[in-house]
């Protein structure tokens, strides 16, 4: 059989697109466009708008067809990769479904290669790289049913809520790299306050049994319900597993007295402007272990201020485990660091002792728990635990009725060492956990807590760093990364040394034809 090659006229680039937003013009300038009132108008026009960008779209994808190589196409596996043969992929885009025909490079026993996916940076799956970025936005942010119906109002997307649920966990996978690597890049913070911050707190989120620590998920299968409609006092619905959070952030010194915070001055201390929180960066993993969370916030911290030369503080809210934890991390890596206990988990143990000698609320009760405030902000945890005992003692309490003072009483002496809090106020030092309580409630709890939530462990984890990365502001820096891993997974590191070799684009000038091969 033989062939000739004719000369035919190439077809005016972006025919469609011009024909549909001539299309959107005319209906404008129709009797109908012109009596919409605005809000009319608004709707029509993102309507048909996005349907015109889906054409030029798709009329570009065929404008850069077939995406043919000039060169030999080799695979990682040393593999030449010889036959060619025109494959379609479809794609849901934000604008809508457009169609990829590409030359998919093959030889047999192996996976075809199309380099023109990999100058396009395309994934793997159906759903386009910015279709993923306005998932992981939304899903960040509310229900993944809502993130379902909030893609099909705002794009021309659409997105099962299983699919949803996949791409968020996809988009949250280069987190801890993206971290590690700006650490190993660059030394942060070095223009930002003298005071480094550590600080840690947990939270829990309801999960699916299988996906509960064992500890747990071994009590919950003992834990039998007494009735069958609701639940008995004291019973608990579903089981949860702890979400770690953490927070490290500078600022500068401010100091204070004991007064300032418990007495009538404290008004006079609205006018002085506080220091903010700089470069703050929260997160939360309900994957990782304590300990493993508070080394990567030593990590954060070591790369904000890598020759120690800031006030290291760790805040803490009493907690034995993690107070452990952060003592041993620091000793190994050779940081010296003030460990404080929040003062407000204190104000609470004290309005609970204090509820003992004063049941009512009132005055009586404000001025025994402002006096004992005072004397543990001054130095004096000690001898405020004393005095409360022998008030008990002398009041010829119950049992029943001192336990909260001796609670109380055993917790400033346990946690004394941690409670120098006249030190820390000379000194500048932050003696309030507001940041990481703020970022458990943020990170946490108004997402995670949704009615109804029953959450899977990997689903939790991509939700949690999603939110971590908005929430410090990272986001957009952290998208960048996330594309550039991508190409390297899915096209870079399947050819030959990783390199990727380049396509040739047919001309698209109207003014020159192009040789059409006739059988």
């Amino acid at each position: 059989m033989t062939a000739a090659l004719a000369l035919s006229s190439f077809e005016r680039p972006y025919n469609q697109g011009r024909q549909q937003f001539e299309n959107i013009v005319n209906v404008l300038d129709s009797k109908e466009g012109r009596s919409m009132n605005h809000s009319e108008l608004e709707r029509e026009l993102e309507k048909r708008g996005r349907e015109l960008m889906r054409i030029l779209l798709q009329e570009h994808l065929d404008s850069r067809a077939p995406g043919q190589c000039n060169q030999s196409v080799r695979g990682a596996d040393g593999i030449d990769r010889p036959q060619k043969r025109l494959h379609e992929r479809h794609l849901e885009t934000i604008f809508g479904t457009v169609v990829a025909r590409r030359t998919g490079y093959g030889q047999e026993g192996t996976d075809s290669l199309h380099p023109m996916d990999a100058e396009l940076k395309l994934p793997l799956e159906r759903y386009s790289l910015e279709l993923r970025r306005r998932v992981a936005i939304e899903a960040a942010k509310t229900s993944f049913d809502e993130t379902v119906d909030s893609i099909a109002k705002n794009t021309g997307g659409h997105i099962p809520k299983r699919q949803v649920e996949e791409l968020a966990q996809r988009a949250a996978q280069d987190f801890d790299a993206f971290y590690k690597l700006r650490q190993r890049k660059h030394e942060g913070g070095q223009n930002a306050g003298p005071v480094l911050v550590i600080t840690a707190d947990g939270k829990g989120v309801v999960m699916h049994e299988k996906d509960l620590r064992e500890q747990t998920r071994k009590a919950a299968k003992k834990r039998k319900q007494k009735m069958g409609k609701r639940l008995s006092q004291g019973e608990k619905k579903d089981a949860k597993r702890m979400a770690t959070v953490a927070a490290v952030y500078t600022t500068d010194i401010f100091e204070r007295t004991p007064e300032d915070l418990v007495t009538e001055a404290r008004c006079a201390m609205a006018q002085v402007k506080r220091p903010r929180p700089e470069q703050k960066r929260v997160w939360a993993s309900i994957e990782k272990s304590p300990e493993q969370v508070i080394r990567d916030a030593f990590d954060e911290a070591l790369y904000r201020d890598p020759n120690n030369e800031k006030h290291w503080v760790a805040l803490v809210d009493g907690n034995n485990a993690q107070i452990d934890i952060v003592k041993r991390i620091a000793e190994e890596k050779e940081v010296p660091i003030t460990l404080i206990v929040d003062i407000i988990h204190v104000i609470e143990y004290l309005w609970k002792a204090g509820r003992a000698f004063h049941p009512e609320s009132g005055s009586a009760l404000e001025k025994w728990v402002r006096h004992r405030l005072l004397g543990v902000l001054e130095g004096k945890a000690g001898l405020m635990a004393g005095g409360m005992r022998r008030s008990a003692t002398r009041k010829e309490l119950s049992k029943e009725a001192r336990k909260p003072v001796d609670t109380c009483a055993t917790y400033l002496l346990n946690k004394s060492p941690y409670l120098r809090y006249d030190l820390y106020l000379s000194q500048g030092f932050p003696v309030a956990t507001g940041v990481i309580e703020g970022a458990c409630r943020h990170l946490v709890k108004d997402r995670m807590e949704i009615t109804g939530a029953k959450w899977r462990l990997s689903g939790a984890e991509a939700v949690l760093r999603l939110r971590a990365l908005r929430s410090s502001n990272d986001f957009d820096e952290y998208w960048d990364f996330h594309e550039t891993c991508e190409y390297k997974r899915n096209h870079q590191n399947r050819f030959a040394d990783g390199i990727v070799p380049p396509t040739s684009t047919p001309c698209l000038s109207s003014k020159h034809g192009h040789l059409k091969l006739i059988k």
